[in-house]
């Protein structure tokens, strides 16, 4: 990174130098199980409110985080599908339900499961968990878009889709 986006990003490096101290690389541990892709992440001081409970609007950031290391799961990241078909996903549906307050320094699991996929649309089921204690669930659907419009999840995602199934069946 130049000098110059480094003045302009600089929350990029004290992010990695917390991600150092804490000895949690990028913040994160992601691993998959079959079609769940398993997030934990810690919680920092931005996302909390003045009570240092998690602020409603960061749970969304944590979904999202869990759904991008679930296409990373398959082999797919947002950059490379943008850049190489203009091919973008975009939240269409979302309904969470808050069960318990997560707090500042809290090690959260995010849990992305796969729920379904029809045309253009991918539903997911999401979890957060502190420890094994559930403290918010969401369904969230997303739509594959391309120029501003619906167009079917891309063949290559369907297959690594369906071959992460047949292993989970076998």
């Amino acid at each position: 990174m130049g000098v110059a986006k480094q003045a302009a990003y600089p929350y990029r490096l004290n992010l990695a130098r917390r991600i150092r101290r804490t000895g949690l690389h990028n913040a994160v541990a992601a691993t998959k199980t079959d079609m769940k892709a398993l997030l934990d992440l810690r919680v920092y001081y931005e996302d909390t409110d003045f009570s240092g409970r998690v602020y409603h609007a960061s749970y969304l950031r944590f979904l999202e985080r869990g759904r991008t290391e679930w296409l990373r799961s398959l082999g797919f990241d947002h950059r490379s599908l943008y850049q190489g078909t203009g091919l973008i996903f975009a939240v269409r549906q979302l309904s969470i339900d808050f069960l318990a307050p997560a707090l500042m320094d809290d090690v959260l699991r995010i849990e992305t499961d796969l729920s379904r996929t029809q045309g253009a649309l991918i539903d997911f089921s999401q979890k957060i968990l502190r420890g094994g204690d559930e403290i918010a669930q969401a369904a969230v659907r997303v739509a594959s878009l391309k120029n501003g419009r619906a167009v079917r999840v891309p063949r290559e995602m369907l297959g690594s889709i369906e071959r992460s199934t047949v292993n989970r069946d076998a």
